[in-house]
């Protein structure tokens, strides 16, 4: 398998050193331009893949992303220029990454990411846009899209990514990667929580591989959860006839493996999945508005859409985001009654492929439009991030040169359980990636 553990495996092996897969990263970064905001010089970068702490992924290069968690020594601007301008470098790790870096990732640079997040594509304003490995004039999805192009496309075998309304499932999906959005609070967000957003965030990682997901969780949090072999199939009408193949395809590997299928509601249904993203973005809005006021980022250096955001943000009240916080409780409750009947549900993650670059643009101020768009090409998102539910996304078919993705979601709390669960999908399609991962002996 050719993921991040077969990587340090090689290390350990000695077959390549450290430094020797740092330095083909390194390379091969440059080749991928859009991927990528920030890097370390090649001299720091090749210094700590030697000083690599020892970890099951002991030398492995590593990318954190522009937004989130923070990494010591790179300077994090969510993918804006205007806040690049007015923000240092950190002087040490989050929680997050000094856990990563116990695990023996070496991470020497920032992935590209949409302005401020609020996009489910990656073309920050003044920079490449981040393209689709699989062909290049569409998205890798967004917001972590240069995280899933920087490991689809070789750069790394695993990278940081972060989650508050698809923004690790949307990317693998879009990539052929695995990702998981971890529970509410299972992933550590301290010592800053600049990216909490009232508990609908969540981070860890983008991989090739469910093996690399599972050592990256086990290491990052403690999780517990019983979980029986009962799965429910949600088919959304929403979603295009390759996804639901692609998911049912998915289904009947896990009744070959013993687990009981059985069908659920339609994505439409007001019972669980009612408001999901008009309460995410009255959140990312106020987000917005008070990061932005804290950094000194003036109206005039902001894309239309943000200045919008920021304004409707603005105009928020204390009652208001205090009825958002029961109203995210309240859904939370309706949403887990689903799973009195079943221990995950499976489903698809896009309603069709990977649009096209240039579908999410931030040149207008029509709001509505944006997170109707964006609630469309993934219409089975959001609601995971509002109840707080671990959600897998996974590779589940390849049709017309592209990956189609899957998710399993979980009760809170059961991630470990939900990885454990998923091991019949690990090989349920091999993706043929278009570069292999730099570094890795053949």
């Amino acid at each position: 398998m050719t993921d991040a553990t077969a990587l340090a495996a090689a290390i350990a092996a000695g077959r390549i050193t450290a430094r020797d897969a740092m330095a083909a990263s390194l390379a091969r970064a440059r080749d991928v331009p859009g991927a990528i905001s920030l890097m370390l010089s090649d001299d720091e970068a090749l210094a700590l893949a030697d000083s690599a702490a020892p970890g099951p992924f002991c030398g492995v290069p590593f990318l954190g992303k522009d937004l989130g968690a923070v990494v010591r020594g790179l300077k994090q601007s969510a993918g804006s220029a205007a806040i690049a301008s007015r923000v240092e470098a950190p002087l040490r790790d989050s929680a997050l990454f000094a856990l990563f870096r116990e695990a023996g990732l070496v991470p020497f640079g920032l992935t590209a990411v949409p302005e401020v997040g609020l996009a489910l594509s990656t073309e920050p304003e003044g920079r490449p846009p981040a393209t689709n490995p699989f062909d290049a004039t569409r998205t890798p999805g967004g917001s972590s899209g240069g995280a899933a192009a920087a490991v689809a496309s070789g750069i790394v075998a695993i990278a940081h990514a972060t989650d508050a309304a698809g923004s690790i499932r949307v990317p693998a999906a879009c990539c052929g990667l695995w990702g998981l959005k971890p529970s509410r609070g299972v992933s550590p967000m301290g010592p800053d929580y600049n990216n909490w957003l009232m508990g609908i965030a969540s981070e860890l990682v983008l991989a090739r591989s469910l093996r690399d997901v599972k050592t990256a969780l086990n290491r990052v949090a403690t999780t517990h959860g019983r979980m029986t072999p009962l799965f429910a199939v949600v088919l959304p009408d929403t979603c295009d006839e390759t996804q639901i193949n692609a998911t049912l395809a998915a289904a009947k590997v896990l009744e070959a493996a013993g687990y009981i299928i059985q069908d659920g509601p339609p994505s439409s249904s007001d019972k669980y999945l009612s408001r999901p993203m008009s309460l995410i973005r009255m959140i990312l809005a106020a987000a917005l508005h008070e990061g932005l006021t804290a950094t000194g980022v003036p109206d005039e250096e902001l894309p239309p859409l943000l200045r919008a955001a920021r304004a409707e943000g603005a105009a928020l009240t204390g009652t208001d985001l205090f009825a958002a916080s029961r109203d995210i409780m309240q859904m939370s409750d309706i949403i887990l009654e689903f799973f009195d009947d079943a221990d995950a549900i499976l489903m698809p993650v896009l309603s069709g492929p990977p649009p096209k670059l240039g579908a999410f643009p931030m040149d207008h101020a029509d709001l509505d439009a944006h997170f109707l768009k964006m609630e469309a090409m993934a219409p089975n998102a959001a609601w995971a991030n509002v109840a707080g539910l671990p959600a897998l996304a996974f590779p589940a078919g390849f049709e017309n040169g592209l990956p189609v993705g899957a998710q399993l979601i979980g009760r809170p709390n059961s991630d470990t359980a939900l990885l454990e669960f998923a091991q019949p999908l690990a090989h349920i399609i091999d993706i043929p990636f278009p570069h292999p991962i730099a570094g890795l002996p053949k």
